[in-house]
């Protein structure tokens, strides 16, 4: 593996790891710790991608979100899908919402399995707070904490998509210089 791409990687790792620290500490209804997951895995593909969100999700579990270690395997499911909808051109043009909703829909599903069953819909995002009104409105736990998900991670995974599409061309320029 060539240097620059073990520097993008751990970039992509950085990235993850502000952007999840932010959203715990402001409550945000969306994550922002798959930032450095999706640009890495459009960079270098599916495999690059996996590796740099479950070291995201490890080391922010690690300094300052235990929960983020529970939720690995959404980072697995970031990387992969992210990786597999940018090679197939579905983050790009008229195709970009699906592409986004094909990435945010399994991820969905895994983490509102991994929070309902896991932490009873009750963790440090700032969701959670929307999947207590749902509750209380007498929603089922797995329901309503999916129907959060949703929504939280197609916003969540959009924005992402949106900072990897744009800081491509600006790495392939750099690239370029050097």
């Amino acid at each position: 593996m060539k240097t620059n791409k073990l520097v993008l990687i751990a970039f992509g790792i950085a990235l993850n790891i502000v952007g999840g620290f932010v959203a715990v500490q402001f409550k945000l209804p969306i994550y922002l710790d798959s930032i450095g997951t999706l640009f890495i895995a459009c960079l270098f593909g599916s495999k690059y991608g996996i590796i740099t969100g479950m070291l995201g999700s490890i080391t922010s579990g690690i300094l300052f979100d235990i929960y983020s270690l529970y939720f690995s395997p959404v980072q697995i499911a970031t990387g992969f899908f992210g990786g597999y909808a940018y090679k197939k051109g579905l983050l790009r043009g008229k195709k970009q919402p699906l592409g986004v909703f094909l990435c945010a829909v399994p991820t969905a599903l895994l983490s509102a399995i991994i929070a309902s069953y896991l932490f009873g819909g009750v963790t440090s995002a700032g969701s959670s707070y929307i999947v207590q009104i749902l509750r209380a409105m007498g929603f089922p736990d797995v329901a309503s904490v999916f129907v959060i998900q949703v929504f939280t991670d197609y916003a969540d995974k959009y924005l992402a998509v949106l900072f990897a599409l744009s800081a491509i061309p600006i790495y392939k320029r750099i690239s370029k210089v050097n």
